[in-house]
């Protein structure tokens, strides 16, 4: 199947016109100045013209060789088909190249041939001898330049369409991730902010309320957008963190170290949130006395490497096995569509006691 053809790409008719002309005029013009400086004497003009319109029939002919060409590709050449196909057409354009020779040079005698040329037949038939392995040459010629064109397309045309295959993939793992926000999470909000009316706590309740419709609302918003600047992803982490703070009051320390420079850097979008709410889930929630969650970034060697930390219970041994998140799963899955092999995702406990998640991908302002 051909590549599909961008409007503003040239069209190959131009492009065939354009390469049969230099080579008619590079021979007209090379002929011409060669026989004249040896000191022949030809009808000059009639020459030139001779020689340039000689290879109209073969600048006619590319259309009809790269369809066959693509009917009848040069890799299959162990059908008989093919070879069948392309040798009968090399000599058909071949017949007619040489009558369309004869009979110019017939008409026109621009080599001053004296008393003229041969009769048509003669003349026609001695051009079709002489030029046969020209024609098999120009013909191999035109399939070859004609299948590396084709592969070219073809290869800009499969590349196009991963790039989009892959755009498309990361917009479906970016909404579903946002649509694997720990349920939890809303309900328990829901329940927090119950608690706070009935306990009267009316300004803590329509804190907690405005944060939970922010944290909403940007998951919403930003559902087109693949990366974002890290200080608007920072923001929407501690939006979330915030929330979580009223559930779980002094029993959630956070603390970010974050420099100022880096905010401007673009990082995937909703790449910190699902690393924070493990570390609410998985490390904050199981203690009775709470804990604390670090946010951290730094640029190296052209990367940039995010890294979020609780104090929380260490990783069980085999945790790769037996503890496969989706929503850790769901961020390998996107960085990986996003930036192929050049990223790093990395969970390990940390000493003397604790949970640290890093990725790490190219720095880009």
């Amino acid at each position: 199947m051909d590549a599909p053809r961008t409007r503003s790409e040239t069209p190959r008719w131009i492009w065939t016109a354009a390469i049969w002309s230099f080579i008619g005029l590079f021979d007209a013009i090379q002929n011409v100045f060669v026989m004249r400086a040896e000191g022949m004497h030809h009808v000059w003009v009639d020459l030139f013209v001779t020689i340039l319109l000689s290879w109209l029939p073969w600048a006619l002919a590319t259309p009809l060789v790269l369809r066959l060409g693509r009917r009848y590709p040069p890799m299959y050449w162990k059908r008989l088909s093919t070879w069948g196909t392309h040798l009968a057409a090399c000599a058909a354009i071949g017949v007619v190249y040489a009558a369309w020779v004869a009979s110019m040079e017939g008409l026109m005698n621009p080599w001053a041939l004296s008393p003229g040329p041969d009769p048509f037949p003669q003349l026609w038939l001695h051009k079709f001898s002489n030029g046969l392995l020209s024609y098999l040459f120009l013909y191999g010629a035109i399939l070859l330049v004609s299948h590396m064109l084709d592969s070219r397309a073809r290869l800009a045309h499969q590349e196009t369409e991963t790039a989009r295959l892959n755009e498309q993939l990361s917009k479906a793992q970016l909404n579903a991730l946002r649509r694997q926000i720990e349920p939890h999470f809303l309900f328990n909000t829901l329940n927090a902010i119950a608690g706070l009316v009935r306990e009267k706590r009316n300004d803590a309740a329509v804190s907690m309320i405005a944060g939970l419709s922010d944290f909403l609302r940007r998951v919403v918003e930003d559902s087109s957008r693949q990366q974002v600047p890290l200080g608007e992803e920072l923001d929407f982490a501690l939006k979330y963190l915030d929330i979580q703070k009223v559930r779980f009051a002094e029993r959630l320390q956070v603390s970010v170290s974050v420099p100022r420079e880096l905010c401007p850097a673009q990082v995937p979008s909703l790449i910190l949130q699902p690393m924070v709410e493990n570390a609410v889930k998985h490390g904050i929630a199981k203690r009775v006395q709470g804990g604390a969650i670090r946010i951290a970034a730094f640029r190296s060697n052209g990367s940039l490497t995010l890294s979020v930390y609780n104090d929380g219970p260490g990783l069980p041994v085999g945790w790769e096995q037996t503890h496969s998140g989706i929503g850790i799963a769901n961020v390998r899955t996107r960085l990986q569509s996003l930036y192929g092999e050049a990223f790093d995702l990395t969970m390990r406990n940390q000493e003397p006691g604790g949970v640290e998640v890093s990725v790490s991908v190219p720095f880009k302002e």
